[in-house]
């Protein structure tokens, strides 16, 4: 009769044992696991709007303009007349986009 009431509290420490390594889960998905999600997310949304004339800096740290585009490559001017062909995933960073700037004639003519 003794070991009958054992094997039902050992079920019950079972589960509570698992608690900690759930726990665990959760934190290690919340701290490491989303964060990553969301910063490549955002890398695959500063690829898809990477158009031409725009300052890119890749993932091998070459700095050039963007002078064509198509579905999977870009062509970077990185020099005068020296234009090299990179996969858009090689993409680091924008660093400065082809639109035009804010105009700011009131702020020049205040001054």
């Amino acid at each position: 009769m003794g070991q009958g009431g054992g094997a039902a509290g050992q079920g019950a420490g079972g589960f509570t044992s698992l608690i900690p390594i759930i726990l665990m889960f959760v934190i290690f998905y919340f701290l490491l696991i989303r964060p990553q999600q969301k910063k490549a997310k955002e890398h695959r949304e500063m690829i898809s709007r990477v158009k031409k004339g725009d300052r890119i800096v890749t993932s091998g740290g070459l700095h050039g303009r963007v002078t064509a585009v198509t579905d999977s490559t870009l062509t970077v001017e990185i020099a005068d007349r020296v234009r090299v062909k990179i996969a858009r995933g090689n993409i680091s960073q924008v660093v400065q986009s082809s639109s035009p700037p804010q105009d700011n004639k009131k702020s020049k003519t205040n001054s």
